[in-house]
C-alpha cells in the first residue's frame, strides 16, 4: 500500500542580509530552492516553508544573521501498514535532507501518515 508521510521541523540558516526582513526572505528562498531540487528529482513529493524568524542578530556590522525556518516535508512510501510507513518515511526524509545539505534540523512532530 502507498502512504504519504509528513514531518514538521525547523532548521537554521546562517547568511548575510541587509535587514531582518531581507535575511528572512533570503533564508526562505534558500531552503525553498533546496526543497524544489528534492521535489524535482522525486526524493520528496511535497514541501512547505511556513515561517522564518531571526534566531540570532548580527553582533558586528559584517556578521551574518541566523534564521529559524519552520517547514513541512512529505514523501511517498510503500508499506504494509501505517507504522511501517512512518518508519520508512522518517528514514527517507532524514536521508533526503542530509543529502541536500540541510542541517541543524529539529523535528517538531512525529511522522504523520495517510494512505494515498
Amino acid at each position: 500500500m502507498e502512504f504519504a508521510v509528513s514531518r514538521d521541523g525547523t532548521t537554521l540558516v546562517t547568511l548575510h542580509g541587509g535587514s531582518d526582513t531581507t535575511a528572512c526572505d533570503d533564508a526562505t528562498a534558500e531552503l525553498a530552492d533546496s526543497f524544489e531540487r528534492l521535489a524535482a528529482d522525486g526524493t520528496i513529493t511535497d514541501w512547505d516553508v511556513s515561517d522564518a524568524e531571526v534566531y540570532e542578530h548580527p553582533t558586528a556590522p559584517f556578521d551574518p544573521y541566523t534564521i529559524t525556518l519552520a517547514f513541512t516535508v512529505t514523501v511517498t512510501v510503500e508499506a504494509d501498514d501505517a507504522d511501517e510507513a512512518a518508519e520508512r518515511g522518517a528514514r527517507s526524509i532524514d536521508d533526503a535532507l542530509e543529502r541536500a545539505g540541510i542541517d541543524a534540523i529539529s523535528f517538531t512532530s512525529p511522522p504523520s501518515t495517510s494512505a494515498v
